[in-house]
């Protein structure tokens, strides 16, 4: 998947580990993390043998956010963040992910990292992290994604409570308000959402792209629109190689082997 200087990837079957590594920076995202996290997630999305990403984070924390000295002057001036027809880590721009990503988080999870987590499917932390949405405090507003996605994962007041004062919040409240699906102790976190990580990578993909999909598209379009699509959608999946291993596999009382086709 290439080498980067501001981040480790490490694949493990059909898993990918994608970890922020800026620690004496405390990760905070220059432009060259930004455009190396979309270039590992594109890798991802273009290698039809990896089936999930992790993305963790090397040092004490996942991230403090944006470095605004690098950052905030390329955004003021509409340079973009990313590669062209790179895949947007944050999932607004085209061209999308359609495969899953876990996240596991720790220490300080500031702005973008709280978006990073937003626009995962299943977000694991340490006890002890710590929560900031804090673009208010810095005149500016969130703009990866934070707007749109806080709403809908913690409602409009817990969403409003966190979003327009960017006061701190720990990893407590962040599993109460559904940022975060597990809280476990700091040194159980990578065993504990590489776990998830690999379950996910164990199913079937193109079953578990679909059902993504699908919940996805009731999400942001409705649920008439994903209605209209749900069968078209099971009826491709019904076709492939993987849903025949998957009726044998339960006939003969083994466990599956998925090819992906």
């Amino acid at each position: 998947m290439g080498s980067y200087e501001t981040l480790t990837v490490e694949r493990r079957d059909h898993l990918v580990l994608v970890s922020l590594n800026r620690p004496t920076k405390l990760n905070a995202f220059d432009l060259a993390m930004l455009r190396e996290l979309s270039e590992a997630y594109t890798a991802y999305e273009q290698d039809p043998d990896l089936w999930c990403l992790l993305l963790t984070a090397c040092g004490d924390h996942f991230t403090t956010g944006l470095d605004l000295a690098e950052v905030g002057p390329a955004v003021a001036k509409g340079q973009p963040l990313f590669p062209e027809g790179g895949v947007d880590p944050l999932d607004l721009m085209d061209p999308r992910r359609t495969k899953p990503v876990v996240t596991a988080v720790h220490g300080w999870c500031l702005t973008i990292g709280v978006e990073l987590c937003l626009a995962s499917d299943i977000r694991v932390a340490a006890m002890g992290t710590r929560f900031k949405q804090m673009e208010v405090q810095r005149g500016i507003m969130p703009f990866g994604g934070g707007t749109l996605r806080w709403p809908q994962v913690a409602g409009w007041g817990d969403a409003m409570r966190w979003l327009l004062t960017g006061d701190e919040f720990d990893a407590a409240e962040a599993h109460r308000i559904g940022l975060v699906q597990e809280v476990v102790e700091g040194d159980l976190l990578f065993e504990r959402a590489l776990r998830i990580a690999q379950r996910v990578a164990a199913q079937a993909p193109l079953a578990v792209q679909a059902t993504r999909a699908s919940a996805m598209l009731a999400l942001e379009q409705g649920h008439p629109a994903a209605k209209d699509a749900l069968l078209g959608q099971a009826r491709g999946l019904f076709a492939t190689d993987d849903a025949h291993e998957g009726v044998m596999s339960f006939v003969q009382r083994r466990p599956a082997k998925f090819q992906g086709r």
